[in-house]
């Protein structure tokens, strides 16, 4: 637990940097501003998003801007079912110097401090599970060594909410692995208007560089100095806990549908959010309310469903939001 008290400057700081940040990008992405506070959010706190919605609303534009407002190196993987996992981390080749060959690694397009997962579900599992190191480790290993990637790094991987035909549903372990689940809804109709004014001017929008990579740096360690209320610590445990359908204290829809709840990653993840939020608010302390706040993106892909609930066709939405509701601070 951190003890430090956080120099008031520092906040101030933080809170004008993240909202410059975010102002930024918003500038390019019409609308979806809680989607772009999460994506902030999560980049701080020193995780990965999953990002769903429909198609054309914004989700790679999010990502690319991002790291253009950072300074941050970006790359785009386009996951399709002929993906192979070297194609993604690297793999050794033959090079060939002053009539001598050796094999060389040659990095993958993962290693950048932004990289974009489009479509990650249309990849096979054998693929996605090439992220799997990646996104807890901060590491690949080909063969017998291990890369370091890039720091920051931050994966942002996409995906439709109902896809279906030609795609692989992420498996709980790889969703585990994502700190935060973001939703990019359709725009509204003057917000249509906004983006059809923007993207078919002469000249499309332009997010300009506001942080460095080595201010992201400097930011994500000061969240982990944030201060923790022992009540939020309380009921941040109590809302995972409640998760488990197993559990005295889960609520009936959790009982009735979810088959496994959210794993000790969801307490780490809500914790980290609510920090990340407080600090992006100016304060160094996280408090129940920045939990309650951070509820649905730290636990909505963390619960696993049953039979009944699939047959329902129960949105884990709605289970995170009674858990929210019943579980009292």
């Amino acid at each position: 637990m951190s003890t430090d008290v956080i120099q008031a400057d520092r906040l101030q700081a933080f809170q004008s940097d993240f909202t410059r940040l975010c102002d930024e990008i918003g500038r390019v992405v019409v609308g979806q501003r809680a989607a772009i506070e999460g994506a902030v959010l999560a980049l701080l706190a020193g995780g990965h998003a999953l990002v769903e919605g429909p198609p054309g609303v914004g989700k790679t534009l999010l990502a690319r801007t991002l790291a253009d407002a950072t300074e941050l190196t970006f790359r785009r993987i386009q996951f399709t079912p002929d993906l192979m996992g070297a194609d993604v981390i690297g793999t050794y080749v033959v090079m060939e110097s002053a009539g001598r060959r050796k094999f060389e690694f040659q990095q993958g397009p993962v290693f950048a401090n932004i990289v974009l997962a489009d479509e990650i579900n249309r990849a096979t599992p054998k693929t996605q599970a090439a992220l799997l190191e990646a996104l807890q480790e901060f590491a690949v290993t080909v063969a017998s060594e291990t890369y370091d990637l890039p720091q920051p790094f931050f994966v942002i991987a996409t995906q439709g909410p109902d896809d279906g035909d030609g795609t692989f549903p992420l498996p709980e372990k790889q969703l585990d692995r994502f700190l935060a689940r973001l939703e990019m809804r359709r725009p509204a109709a003057t917000e249509l208007e906004a983006v059809v004014d923007r993207m078919t001017d002469a000249t499309e929008p332009a997010a300009r560089p506001v942080l460095t990579a080595t201010r992201v740096v400097e930011m994500t360690q000061l969240v982990r100095q944030v201060r923790l209320d022992p009540q939020a610590r309380q009921y941040a445990v109590r809302l995972v806990t409640a998760s488990d359908p197993l559990d005295p204290t889960a609520p009936p829809l959790v009982k009735q549908y979810v088959r496994q709840g959210a794993s000790p990653r969801g307490a780490l993840a809500l914790v980290l959010l609510a920090k990340a939020r407080a600090a992006a608010a100016g304060r160094d302390r996280a408090t129940s309310e920045d939990i309650r706040t951070q509820a649905s993106a730290a636990l909505v892909h963390r619960l696993a469903l049953n039979f009944d609930g699939h047959a329902d066709r129960i949105a884990t939405d709605k289970v995170v939001a009674e858990l929210v509701e019943r579980i009292a601070p």
